[in-house]
């Protein structure tokens, strides 16, 4: 053998203990999420731009542990204990606020950075949101809130309506804060509401046939199971020509005659950001918890024409989209 090729060899020999070095300190970190790869795919393309925004990018030098729940919540806290068994540096739960709170029932240690439509404090992920304290800080893009502007805005596009409703499921960690809300809203302009539960295909089927006869317009709030069902929820909307609106703009997208809400995926890369901003070194009780302060109104003006709905100027005027 040429002495050249042997000393290349023999470099090349040195070098695999040092790459393996540097992949074991790879940091680690979990995702966990309650729905599935098919659903959470957006989320996770916001999730890694945000880590590339600090400058951690998937495979050069970070590992991510995917942990999906398959809809199935009560599976949460068994991911949770995997990923610490894993001893990732950081659990991230974008829109999971469930999963949030089974991380930090299980870790005080571990960083956990989450986003969710509802208000941190009242959830109990955090005992402040400029300072958070603990392990736990994160974001919210405030669709808890927002049911009160929703409705609203479709009593603006149907003046003549007297019932709303608003379909939610009972796991949705907001559900007693958005049924008191759209209550309080709806008495206040004289008006009723129904609030309906569903979450598999069966009830959604179901709670379809009692919109039908018992509402005129409804609700969908930032609820991660039904939009997980959005097809089969703007299928039955378009058969029974049933207005309504939705948390964001992949509805309106879909076919739903209007949405409002904070622009799409923003929660999955904050905390993309803030996991890397925790890789880097800061702690989760130093960064206080983010909110949205910017929201987007969509109207689908071709899903109202086939829903035989005419939309007043003032309202398209008002809008930030309209989908021809």
């Amino acid at each position: 053998m040429r002495r050249r090729e042997c000393i290349t060899l023999l470099g090349g020999a040195a070098a695999w203990p040092v790459a393996a070095q540097a992949q074991q300190s790879m940091p680690v970190i979990g995702f966990l999420r309650a729905d599935t790869p098919a659903a959470g795919g957006s989320t996770v393309a916001a999730f890694r731009k945000g880590l590339s925004e600090t400058g951690f990018v998937e495979g050069r030098n970070l590992a991510i542990e995917f942990r999906w729940a398959q809809n199935d919540r009560d599976r949460l806290p068994e991911l949770v204990a995997d990923l610490i068994r894993h001893k990732v540096a950081v659990i991230a739960a974008p829109l999971n606020a469930v999963g949030a709170l089974a991380a930090k029932a299980l870790t005080t240690t571990i960083p956990i950075v989450f986003s969710t439509s509802g208000d941190p404090v009242e959830l109990g992920l955090v005992a402040s949101l400029k300072r958070p304290d603990g392990n736990v800080t994160g974001f919210s893009d405030m669709g808890s809130e927002l049911v009160p502007k929703q409705l609203g805005l479709l009593h603006e596009l149907l003046p003549g309506a007297a019932r709303f409703g608003v379909l939610v499921t009972r796991a949705y960690a907001s559900v007693d804060r958005v049924t008191k809300d759209a209550q309080s809203v709806a008495a206040a302009v004289g008006r009723q509401v129904e609030i309906l539960f569903a979450s598999t295909d069966l009830d959604i089927d179901a709670a379809f046939a009692e919109l039908q006869k018992r509402v005129d317009a409804f609700v969908v709030p930032d609820d991660v199971v039904l939009a997980g069902r959005r097809t089969q929820i703007l299928t039955l909307a378009a058969r029974q020509a049933l207005p309504a609106i939705y948390a964001n703009r992949a509805w309106a997208d879909a076919g739903g005659l209007m949405s409002y809400g904070a622009p799409l995926n923003n929660g999955a890369r904050q905390v993309g950001i803030y996991t890397g901003r925790i890789l880097k070194g800061e702690k989760p009780s130093d960064l206080p918890v983010a909110r949205a302060t910017r929201f987007e109104f969509i109207i689908n003006l071709a899903t109202a024409r086939a829903i035989g709905i005419e939309v007043a100027p003032t309202l398209l005027a008002a809008a930030d989209e309209v989908i021809e």
